[in-house]
């Protein structure tokens, strides 16, 4: 689907949606030690999604550079109504932040990886700073199983993949072992037309 103009011509520029904060990585197992430093920012208590807010997230997950008043018109409301819902929806932590869907292929990045990993019990937010400053990594997940965490990698060739894995993970003193699984094709799911149950 072709991208929606970012400001309208013939007006005032619109105004595109807020900005998110950085995403913020999952939240830790109850077990898990507290980290030395501030006290996290608590998350506000979750509200209900109504159709239109559904509609909404289903617009900027397909394209994040939609400007306020497309956004409003597709889902049939005020510019200041959809602004106000993407504001909240972002103040909530629903919309954690907007970006590119990216081909990592294309963009150089030619080797990807799932990487599952033991780890020390309750080492998970330890674990995680760590993983969260791996070049290439894009998705991190503390899972239950045969192993404690999932991650997603991303490097340029097999000889990078390699290094990252051997010198940069086998390195973190809480890491029991991992397993390196490579990903030879790979399909971004992001929401169609074609899938309309999609946040349903």
């Amino acid at each position: 689907m072709a991208a929606e103009q970012m400001a309208d011509t013939g007006e005032e520029p619109d105004r595109t949606p807020p900005t998110a904060a950085p995403s913020a990585a999952a939240p830790a197992a109850p077990s898990a030690a507290a980290p030395a430093g501030p006290e996290p920012v608590p998350v506000p208590p979750s509200r209900p999604l109504d159709a239109i807010d559904r509609d909404i997230l289903r617009i900027l997950q397909t394209d994040g550079r939609a400007s306020i008043r497309s956004v409003a018109e597709r889902v049939h409301v005020s510019r200041a109504n959809a602004y106000a819902r993407i504001n909240r929806l972002v103040e909530d932590g629903v919309i954690r932040g907007f970006g590119a869907r990216v081909d990592h292929e294309r963009a150089g990045q030619g080797a990807s990886a799932y990487i599952t990993l033991k780890i020390v019990q309750n080492s998970w937010r330890t674990v995680r700073e760590q993983l969260q400053a791996l070049p290439g990594a894009t998705h991190i997940a503390l899972v239950s199983g045969d192993f404690d965490v999932l991650l997603l990698v991303h490097t340029p060739d097999n000889r990078a993949l390699r290094e990252l894995v051997l010198t940069r993970i086998q390195s973190i003193p809480e890491v029991l072992s991992t397993r390196t699984l490579l990903v030879f094709e790979e399909t971004d799911l992001g929401p169609r037309p074609d899938r309309p149950a999609e946040l349903a």
